[in-house]
């Protein structure tokens, strides 16, 4: 596809993705590039940066870490001119490889995107742990006043807070691996903070409070991220604002007349 013209960029739309199965061990390098091949097939008209080598204006808002599943990706999309958002989604949808499914895509409203998504929901499913060992592993992590976790960085190892940020953590149910394996289901709800607590920093968190066995390929997954809804163990939808603009946006479009009716013979 040859790069639109770089010069009166059109609008920007805002897509939620989901990251599902075996696509949940892609990186984002991957991903980015499965974006861009499905954005050439589909014919979406995205426009390109200015400069000697140009590239598309896309920009990804808090992507998910490699490993983990998500029903809540979320990116934005600068047109080179404008396309109807309902139609990008179907065609964009139907470009993406199996594991990437696009939900939803709306014309941005004013604001930004980055400044709603506050915290994510997560579920943790725990092979390994049985439902009492992890309510208790939840009471204890509640009641600390600290929980701290290590993590391997770019800057070596790092020591930091894992309780701060969980707003919300409870033992959601139990699954049954084989035939007699019972697990714990943990559902959390975490703030979008400095240095960034991952789920699996809370379930490090877990296993420290509560002296927990090493888990084996406990399987996250990102229910939702967004705006705090009134109870802090809700999220709100971080895009109800753009498409609340684009549902005005179409009843101010004047509608073209009806065809007039001939006359019946008299």
């Amino acid at each position: 596809m040859t790069p639109p013209s770089t010069g009166h960029p059109g609008p920007k739309l805002r897509v939620r993705y989901t990251k599902r199965g075996r696509m949940r061990f892609a990186s984002h390098r991957d991903i980015a590039r499965a974006l861009e091949r499905a954005l050439r097939r589909a014919g979406v008209p995205v426009a390109f940066s200015a400069g000697f080598t140009p590239h598309p204006k896309l920009s990804y808002v808090n992507a998910a870490p490699t490993g983990v599943a998500s029903e809540a990706e979320y990116f934005e999309i600068t047109l080179a001119e404008p396309a109807a958002p309902d139609e990008v989604r179907v065609r964009l949808d139907d470009a993406m490889p199996d594991g990437f499914d696009v939900a939803e895509v709306v014309e941005a409203a004013p604001g930004s995107l980055a400044d709603r998504l506050e915290a994510s929901e997560w579920r943790a499913e725990l092979p390994g742990v049985g439902p009492d060992d992890a309510a208790e592993a939840v009471a204890a992590f509640i009641a600390a006043d600290t929980v701290e976790v290590e993590r391997f960085t770019k800057k070596g190892r790092r020591t930091f807070d894992a309780r701060a940020a969980v707003l919300h953590l409870e033992v959601e149910g139990r699954a049954t691996r084989g035939r007699d394996e019972t697990y714990a289901i943990i559902r959390m709800v975490v703030r979008h903070a400095t240095p960034a607590v991952r789920p699996d920093d809370v379930v490090n968190g877990l296993r420290r409070v509560a002296d927990l066995a090493r888990l084996s390929s406990p399987v996250m997954t990102r229910l939702a991220q967004g705006p705090l809804g009134d109870a802090s163990d809700t999220i709100a939808d971080p895009l109800a604002a753009d498409a609340r603009a684009d549902r005005g946006r179409a009843a101010d479009t004047p509608q073209p007349d009806p065809p007039a009716r001939s006359a019946p013979d008299a």
